[in-house]
């Protein structure tokens, strides 16, 4: 049974619970028959709009079955039926299934429906938001995702910091750059994803200022990104940096780069990425 919010909290009777029952059962008759063929995926099911559109004017059980069939189907010609739900509101239970409906179709004529619920006073909508708009993708989505970077939800800091990097969202580097330096370190994996080799040359440059552990989640996606991206010039210059340190920490950090390099890689930052780890190994033992 749906837990219900902001609704009245007596128990339904037993005839309430068996009808909400029989249309939780009914709900997959939304689904036309047959299926529609999309480019490149599977075939998904069809969906009756109209008959979808009926059961969303209903009850709270009604809407949220009705979104779940969407959802179920990953039919993005439901998404209209959730930007209307979504535009109107409803009670937590309903807006918690619109969200998730919405990252299932990852339509980007979602997003703007989505956006204002990264700021909605319940922890768990904000949060399911925020986690929509990175499926949604589009420029209203990284646009919010970047202000949601000043959040004063830690959790939805974290997830735009990350959704910025799995977006590609080149733009938005500088306001990770400001969330890194206001203690978001999910920002690091993601400057390191994006930046341009300067851009990386000045997130090396919070080496020491920042905890190493922080700063290798940055290193880490720009020694792995190709060298027509990032030279090996440039990354030699990183690991130098990190040579320097000579810590314990560093050394491990090194030494698991060195097992996880292609081998038709360069050999060239093989080798100081290795004589790197020796060198903080040897020097941990002095």
């Amino acid at each position: 049974m749906i837990r219900r919010r902001h609704l009245s909290r007596l128990r339904l009777p037993l005839a309430a619970v068996a009808v909400a029952f029989g249309l939780a059962l009914a709900a997959p008759s939304v689904l036309a028959k047959g299926k529609q063929p999309t480019k490149g995926k599977t075939d998904v099911p069809r969906l009756d709009l109209p008959a979808l559109k009926k059961q969303l004017a209903g009850s709270e059980e009604d809407i949220v079955a009705a979104l779940r069939t969407i959802e179920e189907s990953g039919n993005v010609e439901g998404a209209p039926l959730v930007t209307e739900v979504l535009a109107r509101g409803g009670t937590e239970a309903i807006v918690e299934e619109a969200l998730k409906a919405a990252g299932k179709l990852k339509s980007s004529s979602l997003s703007p429906s989505i956006a204002p619920y990264v700021q909605h006073r319940t922890e768990e909508i904000r949060r399911a938001a925020a986690r929509a708009l990175v499926k949604t993708k589009g420029p209203v989505a990284v646009s919010t995702l970047s202000k949601a970077l000043r959040s004063e939800d830690a959790s939805v800091r974290g997830t735009a910091a990350t959704g910025l990097g799995e977006l590609g969202a080149r733009e938005s580097i500088k306001d990770l750059f400001n969330a890194l330096d206001h203690g978001v370190a999910e920002a690091a994996a993601s400057i390191g994803q994006l930046c341009k080799p300067e851009e990386c040359e000045e997130f090396a440059g919070r080496t020491g200022k920042l905890t190493f552990d922080v700063m290798q989640t940055g290193f880490d996606q720009i020694l792995f990104r190709p060298a027509t991206e990032i030279s090996d010039d440039d990354k030699l210059k990183l690991v130098g940096r990190m040579r320097e340190l000579g810590t314990v920490e560093v050394g491990k950090y090194l030494t698991d780069v060195g097992e996880r390099w292609p081998k038709d890689w360069s050999k060239k930052v093989k080798q100081a990425i290795d004589s790197a780890a020796h060198a903080a190994a040897a020097g941990a033992k002095k």
